[in-house]
């Protein structure tokens, strides 16, 4: 595992959907997204921060996406997409992974905040690309495959003063 030091270069990929549902069914709280980016942070120097977020057409949801902004992430939208059969679907997976293999190159930290287990495979790959991988999640909603696979786990659930609202 790759030692942790000031000069690290730091981006932060955070899932806004998982993140939610799991505050949301866990604690029915809200993402305090500034305490989540200080915590996968820490003193390291960050490169990027993004939020991958889907537009549900709420009326709160505008100003959720320009305090993501305020705070230092990158806001990246998707809209919800509706089936015939009435069914809607919309997440950011691919999007997500792209981005982290994209930045590997630019920075030596990728944090994913998210617990989807979808990203173990992303954790895999850029480990082997000599990236290191953290992972915030809550401990009992993020997938087993995904703790295993990254450099270091925090659990939010422990750190619930700092990243919770």
């Amino acid at each position: 595992m790759a030692e942790i030091h000031p000069a690290q270069r730091v981006a932060v990929l955070a899932d806004a959907q998982n993140l939610y549902h799991s505050s949301h069914s866990l604690y029915s709280q809200n993402i305090d997204y500034s305490g989540l980016l200080d915590a996968a942070v820490g003193e390291r120097e960050l490169v990027r921060a993004i939020a991958y977020v889907i537009r549900a057409d709420s009326p709160q949801e505008e100003s959720f996406f320009e305090a993501l902004r305020d705070i230092g992430f990158e806001a990246k939208i998707k809209d919800i997409k509706t089936f015939g059969d009435g069914s809607k679907k919309a997440d950011w997976d691919v999007g997500i992974s792209l981005d982290a293999v994209t930045l590997a190159e630019k920075v030596d930290t990728v944090v994913l905040c998210t617990g989807d287990g979808d990203f173990s495979r992303l954790c895999h790959h850029l480990r082997h690309e000599g990236v290191r991988v953290e992972v915030f999640g809550f401990r009992s909603s993020t997938a087993e495959e995904l703790v295993e696979a990254a450099d270091d786990f925090t659990d939010m659930g422990e750190r619930s003063a700092d990243v919770l609202l």
